[in-house]
């Protein structure tokens, strides 16, 4: 995958995305704002949705934004020297060289969660990466799952904003190589926002 096309995707979203909770006041108008950069990005030339797909695939599809599915999480960071390297299938039947950061903790609906966030190997660490799949993935969502991009916080406190889950670029164009959610990321609860299939 284009690390690339990922900052601008991230970057797209970061205007709806925090450190704290969202203000509901501002907070849908701000996430579709992003959604609408992201659009206005992927019809540009080098976009990871081939010319020829873009009528199929955008607009982009999502579910109904909902800041109920925005929640604080307390990461817990695995000492550098203990952290687990990790090679992670990919849509391409390749493998991907990843470092295990540590876990990020949450309640979502009132039920306790996890998700492991990771990096690549010889990247930086500036921000996590969560893939996840759940109950929605081949249904809702796509079957190889989603991800987020989380940018790092000096409290150690976070929000996992899965409005702004969305789906890796293999979905749009099978050229791209693109890490499978591990084991310990598969949700057993259906996450009904950010990005969908069409």
């Amino acid at each position: 995958m284009s690390r690339g096309w990922m900052l601008v995707a991230a970057l797209a979203l970061s205007s709806a995305c925090g450190s704290r909770p969202p203000d509901e006041s501002n907070y849908v108008e701000g996430v579709a704002s992003a959604r609408a950069a992201k659009d206005a990005a992927f019809r540009m030339t080098g976009s990871p949705v081939p010319a020829d797909a873009r009528a199929k695939f955008l607009p982009l599809a999502y579910f109904p934004v909902d800041p109920l599915y925005a929640v604080p999480a307390a990461f817990r960071e695995d000492p550098p020297e203990a952290r687990q390297r990790v090679e992670i299938q990919t849509s391409t039947h390749q493998t991907r060289q990843m470092e295990r950061l540590g876990t990020l903790n949450f309640t979502l609906q009132g039920q306790a969660l996890s998700l492991a966030a990771y990096r690549e190997v010889g990247q930086s660490a500036d921000h996590l990466f969560v893939p996840f799949t759940d109950l929605t993935t081949g249904k809702e969502t796509y079957q190889a799952g989603r991800f987020l991009d989380i940018e790092r916080s000096a409290t150690g406190i976070y929000v996992v904003d899965f409005n702004t889950a969305y789906n890796p670029y293999c979905y749009y164009n099978p050229t791209y190589d693109c890490p499978y959610p591990p084991k310990e990321n598969r949700l057993g609860v259906a996450i009904r926002a950010g990005e969908q299939i069409k």
